[in-house]
């Protein structure tokens, strides 16, 4: 090992001490208290922000008739709270109790046996015991075969899902249900937890508290994983993946 190599080395080493004891340092200051909350600050002055651009239905101009408490484009008297526009929100109550399992098998067995022979063959089984080398007509052919498959196959599968998430009606068909996506991530120190749910809903489904139950939800797309440190750690490596595609045994 030459000596810029070592100098290197001691460089590396040296900055990982120095960061690991100011890390330390901090921590040491602390003992015996709590953890500090973050001051409140401007969400639009951080670094990095992005307004936020969501679907938006058209804008309607309210129009009131002359003498009537009705105005045109109202649902209902009463101001109704549930979604039925794009860019309105509607509560996904997600519960998924999935519990399945098969058990098969197959058992197959068969056995064939054939004897075959000619005690007396015209008067010329004689000769033919001196042309074979002295066979036996009585034993002329014999053909046994035997087989056996058996095959057995067991599943098992239980899922449970319970949550809430709030989704946003992006589209409107032309029969008036609704289509709707929502989004929900949570992190947990370096570890983030995913939910997707996406699907048309029809908007009578849609209760007076402006929720709905997963089970309403037609071509219902509901994703729940993760990513983040130990997600990367569960996952076999790329290499690893790769082989297991390429390898033929």
């Amino acid at each position: 090992m030459t000596s810029s190599t070592i100098l290197k080395l001691s460089g590396v080493l040296a900055l990982g001490l120095t960061l690991g004891a100011c890390g330390a340092a901090d921590r040491l200051a602390n003992v015996g208290q709590a953890p500090a909350l973050s001051p409140i600050e401007d969400p639009t002055a951080t670094k990095g922000y992005k307004p936020v651009q969501m679907p938006m239905p058209a804008v309607e101009h309210a129009s009131f008739a002359p003498n009537s408490l009705w105005r045109t484009g109202s649902r209902a008297f009463f101001k109704d709270q549930r979604a039925r526009m794009v860019g309105d929100l509607v509560t996904v109550r997600v519960r998924v109790t999935d519990r399945a399992q098969l058990d098969n098998t197959t058992k197959r067995s068969r056995k064939n046996g054939e004897d075959f022979g000619a005690e007396n063959i015209l008067g010329f089984e004689n000769k033919l015991e001196k042309f074979n080398g002295g066979a036996k007509p009585g034993s002329l052919l014999k053909l046994d075969s035997e087989g056996t498959s058996e095959g057995s196959g067991s599943v098992r599968r239980a899922e449970q899902l319970a949550t809430n998430v709030a989704a946003v009606v992006t589209q409107t068909l032309p029969n008036g249900n609704l289509v709707i996506e929502g989004k929900q991530e949570i992190r947990v120190n370096f570890e983030v937890r995913e939910l997707i749910v996406a699907g048309v809903i029809r908007p009578e489904d849609i209760e007076s508290d402006n929720t709905i139950d997963s089970t309403k939800i037609a071509q219902a797309r509901i994703a729940y994983g993760g990513r983040g440190q130990i997600t990367d750690v569960q996952q076999p490596r790329y290499g690893q993946q790769v082989m297991d595609i390429l390898l033929p045994f």
